[in-house]
């Protein structure tokens, strides 16, 4: 009996220690690991998008609470005018969530642009939203606002060849985009004036 109280007793010790050391060692990485995922995943996103900005967008950021989430906001400054804002929702695609980012002309409410953050497609397939242009470039114009849907579903956006559900999900997230855009619309203008060129 006593020595299987002396076990129990080092268990204990043992795993609180390792928990200890495992959230220290989160804290201690998580910025870091941030920014690594900044730098690496999102930021070539948002550069493609936002290419013309005379400023780093992703450096020029701020975050708005949606729901229970903190969500990041890249600003576009465009010839001294910040006029752009970048952000990224997620829908589901053949492979599991897929990250758009969309970046909104926020003085017209028009898509300037997306962008494929993260996904699990099909390689060969689904796998090439990330350079399909000309799928992408269907969003260009238009109004941030609103269900944006593939022309199966009654929309206007033409689907991939062969890609129909990744396509889908791509104009999911874009009219989660747009949703989220709609919600905190003045609280993102009001953001976006305190950046300057």
């Amino acid at each position: 009996m006593r020595d299987m109280i002396k076990m129990v007793v080092v268990l204990v010790v043992l795993s609180s220690l390792s928990g200890g050391v495992l959230g220290a060692l989160k804290n201690a990485t998580e910025e870091r690991i941030d920014n690594q995922v900044l730098k690496f995943v999102k930021g070539p996103a948002i550069e493609n998008i936002l290419k013309d900005a005379g400023n780093d967008p992703v450096a020029d950021r701020f975050s708005l609470t949606v729901g229970e989430e903190e969500k990041n906001f890249f600003v576009g400054i465009y010839d001294g005018n910040p006029r752009a804002v970048a952000f990224e929702t997620f829908a589901s695609g053949f492979g599991g969530d897929m990250g758009v980012m969309v970046a909104v002309d926020v003085e017209t409410d028009e898509i300037i642009g997306i962008s494929v953050t993260t996904h699990n497609e099909t390689p060969g397939i689904g796998a090439t939203i990330e350079t399909n242009a000309d799928f992408k470039k269907q969003f260009n114009g238009k109004p941030i606002i609103g269900d944006h849907n593939v022309k199966d579903d009654g929309g206007e956006i033409t689907a991939m060849s062969g890609a129909t559900v990744t396509s889908k999900a791509a104009c999911k997230a874009v009219s989660r985009a747009g949703d989220i855009y709609e919600q905190l619309k003045s609280r993102i203008r009001d953001q976006v004036k305190n950046f300057t060129g």
